[in-house]
């Protein structure tokens, strides 16, 4: 069946997509990784009748985004040679094989070199790897911050690249500072601009109310899809002679 509308509302502090189709009955879902609400509802449904339904839902809700954000999204990293790594979106052969005086990283064809100094241990090279992914999205940001800064019509005063457990970014308005999760390198380059647009617009509108959405609708019309790619895209280790597409 063929969506005919949406809606996004904020229920109980909890923003709910809302798509309304031609369908008989509610339907409530919480999908991965975060546990994002969805409300797929009759053509004529009111608004309150959603809401309603929402709030009775709520502690199924709670649980089930507990259950997702508790869950964990990556296998741990052995930092073998084999395993898939990801770099913008795209994945890499993990090789690391080669040892040198010198810390390296080096994206190469469909390997990613990870060079650290012989008999170095897994976290060694992990923590190679992490601030190389650091150092690339750094890179990044001033070029995006540059693109939509005068768009939006407002200034940061500086980026964060900063790990966070639940959160792909935020946005501290009192100091107009941006933070970024570095995982950010490792998915397509569109999620990042997606981030960053979000969080500029916080500098607007602090909360995710309908101004804040009607904002993002303006700013960046498939902001929707980019963040449903942002969560759905893989994170976790594979082995490469098992991994697939």
């Amino acid at each position: 069946m063929m969506s005919i509308a949406s809606d996004y509302l904020i229920i109980a502090g909890h923003g709910v997509d809302v798509v309304y189709k031609d369908i008989k009955n509610l339907h409530i879902s919480v999908y991965p990784p975060a546990g994002r609400v969805r409300v797929a509802a009759p053509e004529r449904t009111g608004e309150d009748t959603i809401r309603l339904a929402v709030v009775q839902r709520l502690p199924w809700i709670k649980r089930k985004r507990e259950q997702l954000q508790n869950a964990a999204r990556q296998t741990k990293r052995e930092m073998l040679s084999g395993e898939t790594h990801y770099l913008w979106g795209r994945r890499y052969r993990l090789d690391v094989s080669r040892t040198s005086g010198n810390y390296s990283v080096e994206p190469k064809g469909n390997t990613l070199w990870v060079v650290t100094p012989e008999g170095s241990d897994p976290d060694t090279r992990r923590a190679a790897l992490d601030r190389w992914y650091r150092r690339e999205l750094k890179a990044a940001v001033p070029d995006l911050l540059a693109k939509w800064e005068p768009v939006i019509g407002v200034k940061a005063e500086k980026f964060v690249v900063r790990r966070m457990k639940t959160k792909w970014g935020t946005c501290v308005t009192n100091t107009r500072t941006i933070w970024l999760n570095p995982e950010l390198a490792k998915k397509n380059p569109r999620s990042l601009e997606y981030v960053v647009v979000h969080e500029l617009t916080h500098l607007l509108e602090r909360g995710h109310n309908h101004r804040f959405v009607a904002l993002m609708d303006q700013f960046l019309p498939d902001w929707r899809t980019r963040r449903d790619e942002l969560n759905e895209a893989p994170l976790a280790d594979e082995d490469w002679t098992k991994a697939t597409g």
